[in-house]
């Protein structure tokens, strides 16, 4: 349509509204301002055009906003619509007005056209104006990622791509805008200096004093005038020239807005190679603190110094060797698109061919589709040109984006094929064997791109910890996953409710247009061993901004074929495996290779094995060949890695040799594997490693005169002894040193290892050390492994059996503890109530072993003396077992109020005040607290069967 036409129609339109009307609606009823305003939005997508022609929502009405503010009442203003921005759709809603046409609606929420006109006195003022010029995804990721960030902060935006406004109305609504800004961010790319709309909104803002440049793929000095127009360097050799020609604008214009970018001196904002995190972050302080938002910014400097902190488990490995292809493959798979030098390293990788209904993006479909469509002319007419409308499919069997309008018919008696890897969608996954260096390819790839992410999560994958893990993400997400926060007063949730709902707001958060990278490493199962619910309900959806980057052993997941880690090359291993055997005097003969390359082949070239060997090399005189007859003399056990067990058997009697037959090196390591997956600390491994129990209990006189003597000197020894068996375990490779100071972690080869060689008692004393040192806040994972061994979860055995005069301090101080903070804090309620349950299995059977007679040989000679029990023996542990029972019941019973299962919280509650009127009577506190708590339960059952009956 005529652009001259659609005016004199619009505005034959506009004549028959009141004499105030204008061009525009009014401020509350207008879709183009930032989501600050909770009256009214547009969502939108960045990819697509910021004023394209298709039909959109308009303003609500009254009602609608009063629905959305009681949708939205218990959520953040500032961070409850993250996808919203500015947009240029006014003209489709005048075009609504006239010829009524089918409509596609947000789901969230219906708007109706307005009945009042726009009142251009009333358009509100924006804090920042955001224009950019092109269609590269990584332009787009960078945009949604700054305004994100801004409106989280309270900042309002206005963001466009004017060349994508195709009347002369969406450019006025644009220009007013502009106007009222308080600052104008241009983003520059090589294409922007020939866009008229960028070099305007540069000369508009540079006259105002009010201009903020981002340079995002060039440089300040490269935008010199001289520069550009006569193609000097490789930046403008193609993209340079006289661009003010290309769309007929005039020379001295263009002149004067580039040579204003020299002009603006304290604003140097800089994304290029890839640095949009620090570009970001600066750009927003720096517009918070002109603005004089003084706490925004303290909260930034808060946030920035805590990831800096706490972001990497693990410190970048300085010696990291090879994986260039995998490394690159992930960014490939991860992006779809890659920037910089990096384009040279994707000559070998393809995109696989797209199945039959299989859409990746907005595209024309395949021949079969074409066929398919032309028996469905009516359908065709509803579709866009180009265009067809894809529906996201996440489930177990399938994960993909499909054709929404000729989905496949399931077939039960087919079997769906596995999926292959896509390209593009931000999930990608890694599988190999256990030591084969998944965690070292995905640590190394979240150190290079991490500047493409607001932050890196680091997620430990193993199923019993994976929930847990997943919900530690609240501190730096600032979302509250307690359960506290999810009540409702009209009606009791369900413990499975809870869990979704804790589950569902850190997911939210990760779904935003703010991009983090999600790292679950050492992934064990599609499962969780709690209640069995697939790991993609932890996930976001795929093809958001948020990335997810697995590593697992497993041949396949979440149905796509994961890139298979292989084996390093030759050059590549022998170079990790020499050491600094190049740097002896002596050269390194042909021999010696070939051992070297007989221990690799030996090895299974698992990149573990290599980098112990290339260790032993650097720290002992010893050349490869000894090593090699070294290794072979050492006892073999199992059946897998046999080769690699004896090489860490050699590093064990190293140790050995250098302290003492009872090396803390080498017992920190067997009493590392009892420990909970993840880091450990220190000062609890060294003391569990102390404590764990000679083969040969023959301690001698003048060893225990010699301990006595240096008893005052030995906290000063120990800490030097930890600190030289950490550092041994370190420069051996046995373990991998974690960025908190004071924390190592083994590979879980290792760990495993370790476990079967441990002497009898090594978990009793690892077990000791964690309830007695360790801390529920800080040390939660290791509490609960240390409660694995005693309790015996699932279907595992009891590892350790427990004195029931240890019980109750267990319960008091641990156990306890754990379960409410698992409860209240995270909202891990089977979790938590497991626990308990079997904590009060253990307590009963503590307490049948004391009320059972038992039998000494001195009552047998003692005809008149009755047979007693060990009750009667030790009254008081009798009853502070009982009472402990009762606290867990009672414990159990709150907690059954909050999930509402009043029956069985009625049983508990019944049982624990039974205990205590028996013990302590009737008016103790306790039990009138306990009749209290049964009252509740006793009136809420009450109501619930009233509600329920016919």
């Amino acid at each position: 349509m005529d652009l001259r036409d659609e005016s004199s129609r619009l505005g034959s339109t506009l004549r028959n509204l009141s004499s105030s009307s204008s061009v525009f609606f009014s401020a509350n009823q207008s879709p183009f301002f930032s989501p600050r305003s909770s009256s009214c939005w547009q969502p939108a997508d960045l990819s697509e055009a910021a004023c394209d022609d298709g039909p959109v929502p308009v303003a609500s009405t009254s009602s609608d906003r009063h629905n959305f503010d009681l949708l939205t009442s218990s959520t953040n203003p500032s961070t409850s619509n993250p996808l919203l921005y500015a947009t240029c759709h006014e003209n489709e809603a005048f075009e609504h007005r006239e010829k009524p046409r089918k409509v596609s609606r947000s789901p969230i929420s219906n708007y109706t056209p307005p009945s009042t006109s726009y009142n251009p006195t009333r358009l509100r003022s924006f804090d920042v104006f955001i224009g950019f010029h092109g269609k590269k995804p990584m332009l787009s990721r960078f945009v949604n990622w700054l305004r994100a960030d801004l409106e989280v902060q309270g900042l309002s935006c206005f963001v466009t791509d004017r060349a994508k406004c195709r009347n002369t109305r969406k450019h006025s609504i644009v220009e007013k805008a502009m106007d009222a800004s308080t600052f104008g961010v241009v983003i520059l790319t090589r294409k922007s200096f020939r866009n008229p709309y960028t070099i305007e909104e540069l000369r508009f803002f540079a006259s105002k004093k009010n201009l903020v440049p981002i340079y995002f793929d060039v440089g300040p000095d490269d935008c010199l005038v001289r520069d550009i127009v006569e193609r000097r360097g490789e930046t403008w050799e193609r993209h340079g020239g006289e661009l003010w020609l290309l769309y007929g604008g005039l020379e001295n214009e263009w002149k004067e807005a580039v040579n204003g970018l020299i002009r603006v001196d304290e604003w140097k904002l800089e994304a290029r190679d890839g640095k949009w995190r620090d570009c970001i972050l600066r750009a927003v302080t720096l517009l918070a603190l002109r603005l004089g938002r003084r706490s925004v910014v303290d909260r930034l400097a808060k946030w920035r110094e805590k990831v800096e902190n706490e972001e990497f488990p693990y410190p970048r490995n300085e010696n990291f060797i090879g994986r260039k292809k995998e490394l690159s493959e992930l960014e490939f798979m991860l992006f779809g698109d890659v920037i910089g030098d990096r384009e040279q390293d994707y000559f070998e990788l393809k995109a696989r061919p797209r199945r039959k209904n299989l859409i990746h993006s907005w595209g024309r479909s395949n021949s079969a589709d074409e066929r398919r469509r032309e028996s469905k002319p009516e359908a065709r007419s509803r579709r866009r040109k180009g265009k067809e409308p894809v529906v996201w499919k996440e489930s177990e069997m399938e994960i993909e984006m499909q054709n929404n309008e000729f989905l496949p018919k399931p077939k039960p008696t087919r079997r769906k094929r596995a999926m292959k890897v896509v390209y593009g969608k931000g999930i990608a996954c890694v599988s190999g064997d256990s030591g084969i260096g998944k965690t070292e390819l995905l640590l190394e790839f979240a150190y290079r791109f991490h500047q493409r992410y607001k932050m890196v999560l680091w997620i430990g994958g193993e199923s019993r910890y994976i929930r847990q893990n997943y919900l530690n993400l609240w501190s730096f997400l600032e979302v509250d996953v307690g359960i506290e926060s999810g009540l409702e007063k009209s009606r009791t949730k369900s413990f499975e409710e809870h869990e979704e709902t804790a589950i569902a707001r850190i997911r939210k958060e990760l779904m935003r247009n703010i991009p983090f990278l999600v790292i679950i490493d050492n992934l064990e199962s599609e499962k969780d061993w709690w209640d069995h619910k697939h790991v993609i309900d932890l996930l976001p959806r795929f093809g958001g901004e948020t990335h997810v980057l697995i590593s697992t052993r497993m041949p396949k997941l979440l149905n796509m074929e994961p890139l298979r880690l292989s084996f390093l090359s030759g050059v590549e291993a022998m170079s990790l495996m020499q050491g600094n055997i190049n740097e002896r005097p002596s050269p390194v003969s042909v021999s010696e290779i070939d051992a070297l390359r007989t221990i690799e082949e030996k090895l299974g070239r698992l990149t573990l094995g290599l980098a112990i060997v290339g260790a032993v090399l650097s720290e002992l005189p010893i050349t490869p060949s000894r090593l090699l007859d070294t290794i072979n003399r050492m006892p073999s056990s199992g059946r897998r890695n046999t080769f690699l067990l004896q090489l860490i058997e050699v590093c064990f009697s190293i140790f050995d040799h250098a302290d003492g037959p009872r090396s803390l090196a080498t017992q920190m390591v067997l009493a590392g594997g009892w420990f909970a997956p993840g880091p450990t600390p220190v000062s609890l491994l060294a003391l569990a490693a102390k404590r764990v129990p000679e083969k040969h209990h023959r301690t001698q006189l003048w060893k225990k005169i010699l301990r006595s003597l240096t008893c005052g000197c030995s906290s000063l020894y120990d800490k030097k002894s930890e600190a030289e068996a950490c550092s041994v375990l370190l420069r051996f490779n046995i373990a991998r040193s974690c960025s908190r100071d004071g924390y190592i972690r083994f590979n879980q080869l290792i760990k495993t290892y370790a476990r079967k060689r441990s002497v009898t008692g090594t978990a009793h004393a690892v077990v000791q050390t964690i309830v007695t040192r360790g801390t529920i806040i800080h040390n939660s994972d290791h509490i609960w492994a240390a409660c694995f061994l005693l309790l015996g979860f699932g279907n595992d055995p009891i590892v350790i059996d427990t004195k029931a005069s240890e019980l109750p301090f267990l319960v008091k101080e641990v156990i306890l503890p754990l379960a409410i903070r698992t409860f209240i804090r995270f909202s891990r309620c089977t979790a938590a109530l497991e626990l308990l349950r079997l904590c009060t299995n253990a307590l009963e059977a503590a307490d049948e072993a004391l009320v059972t007679p038992v039998e000494k040989w001195l009552d047998k000679s003692l005809c008149w003396k009755p047979i007693q029990t060990d009750a009667q023996l030790n009254p008081s542990l009798w009853q502070d077992l009982a009472l402990s029972r009762a606290t867990v019941l009672e414990i159990r019973a709150k907690l059954m109020l909050r999930g509402g299962q009043f029956d069985i919280g009625d049983d508990l509650i019944r049982k624990a005040i039974f205990i205590r009127t028996s013990i302590c009577g009737e008016d103790h506190p306790e039990t009138v607290s306990a009749r209290e708590t049964l009252s509740k339960l006793t009136r809420l059952l009450a109501n619930v069967q009233m509600h329920t009956s016919p």
